[in-house]
């Protein structure tokens, strides 16, 4: 019996990287928006939104093309999210630094951010851990606070925006240590089998 050929390398110069790029070149374009807006001016709060949403849609999709299409690279499970957490904590230090949230939130989800990434690169060697259903909620809680809070929605509208923040923050706390927990469970299985 012959072996097998291995599989093709995949090139890092793909469609899904190329969107975790523009995700990322996007943060400064938000936040110069954002920032240009001083979060009173309704116009340039609804364009900093408008990009922010662009922006965040990329990732839903560049995970969906490397999944499908095969284009999962070394370089996108790192530089996606970099990616993810620069676009969410610039957006939530914009929106602290202008007083519609509080440090303490910001803080905190980017403590956990952080930490989950850090995490990632701990076990990476090991195999990926997959995101899971809340992480995901996690993201999807996130993404529309911060879209909530930019956008300059009438009353009673805009008083939603703390109670949807709240739960991003619930939900990304319960997430960050589920992940720890799978971390572990993912670095004694690998090394007892090593």
């Amino acid at each position: 019996m012959s072996t097998p050929p291995p599989p093709a390398a995949v090139s890092a110069v793909n469609a899904a990287n190329g969107l975790t790029l523009l995700r990322l070149a996007l943060v400064p374009v938000f936040v110069w928006l954002a920032v240009l807006s001083e979060m009173t001016s309704a116009t340039w709060r609804i364009v900093a939104a408008a990009v922010f949403g662009v922006a965040s849609l990329t990732d839903f999709i560049d995970g969906w093309l490397a999944r499908s299409w095969n284009q999962v690279t070394q370089f996108g499970k790192v530089a996606d999210p970099i990616a993810d957490k620069a676009l969410t904590g610039a957006a939530l230090v914009v929106l602290s630094a202008y007083g519609h949230v509080w440090w303490w939130v910001t803080g905190l989800i980017l403590l956990r951010e952080v930490g989950v990434t850090l995490v990632r690169f701990w076990v990476i060697r090991h195999g990926v851990i997959a995101a899971s259903r809340g992480g995901k909620a996690k993201t999807a809680l996130q993404i529309t606070a911060i879209v909530w809070y930019l956008l300059p929605l009438p009353q009673p509208l805009d008083v939603l925006a703390p109670w949807i923040m709240a739960a991003a923050l619930a939900v990304t706390v319960v997430t960050g240590v589920d992940y720890v927990m799978r971390a572990v469970a993912l670095r004694r299985s690998a090394g007892a089998a090593g």
